[in-house]
């Protein structure tokens, strides 16, 4: 066989070079990963009597809530992987390469989306482990609602890295989202416990969703799973067109932070 069949093609070779890059620089700073788990833990443990006296899915509630509300604190890494390149400078000479604007995405994205992915899979153990919650009825199901959540927080928080202008404005975006995204959500609060004026608003919330279709798949609800399931998707893609679309007419240049 010749050389030229097993040639791997340039676009993989440039996004593998991004990826591992990304991977590194995630590698190195593995504080707010390790922060993003330890306190759901805590919180799972502390929370978990009180659900389960209260709601009949006590226990999967204590779970998914925090599961929920600390991956979307977990966004932050998503805008702050993008964000760092216009703060660094580096992220026009990106742009300048010959790197696509695909590539340059999913060089960031993949290596973020990983971390996302084990940020929810150890916790979900650690809930069956430790916090009471039954074995998920479907792993398949399980891990399809984790990839959509995730697509859909990797989505938002690409939105939000092209938007804001320092990184002080980051981290208070994101702190401030996760709030209101969780506890509007249901993820401190269920939504049936809300008074009415709050139920209302819950549907504006892209955690509401979250939530909904975690729960269902541990439960092993299909159809609980899929319907907010294709909501989150559409949010990711949304959110994921809009920072594409900024980043590639210039909103996203390093003179503008």
């Amino acid at each position: 066989m010749s050389t030229d069949t097993l040639r791997v093609p340039e676009p993989l070779i440039r996004a593998g070079a991004l990826i591992k890059y990304n991977s590194l620089l995630r590698l190195r700073d593995p504080s707010q990963l390790i922060s993003y788990l330890v306190a759901p833990m805590v919180f799972m443990v502390m929370f978990q009597p009180l659900y389960t006296k209260a709601l009949d899915y006590g226990s999967i509630q204590a779970v998914t809530g925090q599961l929920m509300m600390f991956s979307v604190f977990a966004m932050s890494i998503v805008a702050n992987s993008i964000f760092v390149e216009r703060e660094w400078l580096t992220w026009d000479r990106l742009r300048a390469s010959r790197a696509a604007r695909a590539e340059l995405l999913i060089g960031k994205a993949l290596p973020v989306f990983f971390v996302l992915l084990i940020q929810q899979a150890v916790l979900i153990v650690f809930g069956w482990a430790v916090v009471g919650m039954p074995f998920p009825k479907s792993l398949g199901l399980l891990t399809l609602a984790m990839c959509v959540w995730g697509f859909a927080l990797l989505g938002m928080g690409a939105m939000l890295s092209t938007i804001v202008r320092s990184r002080g404005d980051l981290f208070v975006a994101c702190d401030v989202g996760a709030l209101l995204i969780s506890s509007i959500g249901g993820a401190i609060l269920p939504v049936d416990l809300m008074p009415p004026w709050a139920q209302a608003i819950t549907t504006f919330s892209p955690g509401t969703y979250g939530l909904s279709m975690l729960r269902s798949a541990v439960q092993g609800d299909v159809a609980g799973t899929l319907q907010p399931g294709l909501i989150c998707l559409v949010i990711g893609l949304i959110c994921g067109a809009v920072a594409t679309f900024r980043l590639a007419h210039g909103w996203g240049r390093s003179h503008l932070v």
